[in-house]
């Protein structure tokens, strides 16, 4: 979104003109690192106007952190927007936006003073609140360059901007687009939309993709197309190299799902359930080479046995060990039990006649407070946490390609131990679990076994 303003003359207007411009609908996101000083950082953690709101005592900091985002804002639209009037609108339209958050939250903190109130109950709605102000501030800026360009653009917002209605996803889209001309107009639409839902409860930054995935199921659209700053490529090309990986072209949504457990997601799982079910193709293309039609993603069955992407994840391992597991049931439900409450996400499992062990996403903190908890309930057993790498090779179709085998031989070749290794009847991926310091050294010695073919340069081993 940070450069709209270099795709607006080649993504978004390219050669079309008249009428070719539009049924088209764009969904946008806020500009860069924006969520971030609404929220917290996504990466590092540090906190935003949200995160200091919630642990304000008596400094008020969130109302410099909001002081930031509107600073932020402002540099964002004044390196896309070149016109005095399209500038004073976007500035009135921050400051709206921004001193009626500011407003909101005072009123909400001198309610919450009265016993009656509880802050805590609130929190999720001032997330919802903040996060929406990137996104409508994006869309509204976009539309704004683009109609200075020619395009009939529109700004749609879905955030519920002083809206006191409670409606469903459906309701808020279907409002929103209702007099909507496709035929002569080009909505830009809020990646955010309030509902009664929840978006941020159930997805949290992963919505504006939800949000994609519902309009285009709503308008019973021919494809939904997402685009990103790459290929959706074989490898990462940072890690294997440019010359070695290979754009997908063509996969489905069983990939697209093994790829989001493995955190490389090429759309949120939800949003890909949406389309699939409304038997509408998901394209992702790269923003930046307009021309190419980039990978399509639909039901369709491979053509040929094929591994498609290799991709690793950082994970930990939680292995309960359990002599007298053998024959009685419950261990593995109050592991999940236990998972569950401290919101532990699982990546893979497996299990054996004493030990069952858990491959999960988490900080290791919280796995060591749900081994201290399976502690507890099972006093003899002998619980184990572990950080390790996931490394898994994915494709629609593997049989037939001893992936396996092959995989096995190429990790051993570069040195690297494989802790587990596992394979489903499906055919879908193969997982391997390695240390989490070989994880970069396995992905480029599967992707050379198993997708480039490439041997001439062995694999670096450890020191």
């Amino acid at each position: 979104m940070s450069r709209i303003g270099d795709l607006a003359d080649t993504l978004i207007i390219g050669d079309r003109a008249g009428t070719a411009l539009y049924r088209r609908i764009f969904v946008v996101s806020a500009f860069g690192g924006i969520t971030n000083l609404l929220l917290e950082h996504k990466k590092t953690g540090a906190p935003g106007a949200y995160a200091l709101f919630a642990n304000d005592d008596s400094d008020h900091g969130w109302l410099d952190a909001l002081t930031r985002v509107a600073a932020a804002m402002s540099e964002a639209h004044g390196a896309i927007l070149t016109d005095g009037a399209d500038l004073a609108l976007a500035e009135d339209f921050v400051r709206d936006r921004i001193e009626g958050a500011r407003s909101v939250l005072f009123d909400l903190r001198r309610l919450c003073s009265y016993g009656h109130f509880r802050l805590s109950a609130h929190m999720q709605v001032v997330r919802e609140l903040l996060s929406g102000l990137g996104e409508a501030h994006a869309a509204f800026v976009t539309a704004l360059m683009l109609r200075r360009k020619g395009v009939n653009a529109r700004f749609v917002d879905l955030s519920g901007w002083r809206d006191d209605a409670e409606v469903s996803l459906d309701q808020r889209i279907a409002t929103g687009l209702a007099d909507v001309d496709l035929a002569r107009e080009m909505p830009i639409v809020t990646g955010y939309a309030q509902c009664r839902e929840g978006l941020m409860r159930e997805y949290d930054r992963g919505y504006s993709e939800v949000t994609f995935s519902a309009i285009a199921a709503a308008t019973r659209a021919r494809e939904a197309i997402i685009h990103k700053e790459f290929h959706l490529s074989s490898a990462d090309p940072k890690l294997v190299g440019e010359a070695a990986v290979r754009k997908i072209g063509h996969t489905n949504y069983d990939v697209a799902d093994q790829l989001s457990n493995l955190g490389m997601e090429a759309i949120h799982p939800n949003a890909a359930k949406t389309l699939r079910q409304a038997d509408i193709p998901l394209r992702v293309t790269n923003a930046f080479d307009p021309h190419d039609p980039g990978t399509l993603i639909d039901d369709a069955p491979a053509d040929a046995p094929a591994v498609e992407i290799v991709t690793g994840l950082e994970v930990v391992a939680l292995e309960l060990f359990e002599p007298d597991m053998v024959g009685v049931k419950g261990y593995d439900a109050t592991t999940l039990e236990a998972l569950r409450r401290h919101r532990v996400r699982i990546v893979s499992k497996s299990s054996n006649a004493n030990t069952i062990t858990h491959y999960v996403e988490a900080p290791l903190k919280s796995v060591r407070r749900v081994a201290a908890e399976l502690e507890r309930a099972y006093p003899s057993a002998d619980i184990g946490v572990r950080s390790l790498a996931i490394v898994s090779a994915v494709g629609r179709d593997l049989s037939g390609l001893r992936a396996f085998g092959r995989g096995l031989n190429a990790l051993e070749d570069a040195g690297i131990e494989v802790i587990a290794a596992h394979q489903t009847p499906r055919n879908v991926d193969i997982q391997f679990a390695v240390p989490r310091d070989a994880a970069d050294r396995a992905v480029i010695a599967l992707h050379r076994a198993l997708v480039s073919g490439a041997a001439a340069e062995p694999v670096p081993r450890a020191a």
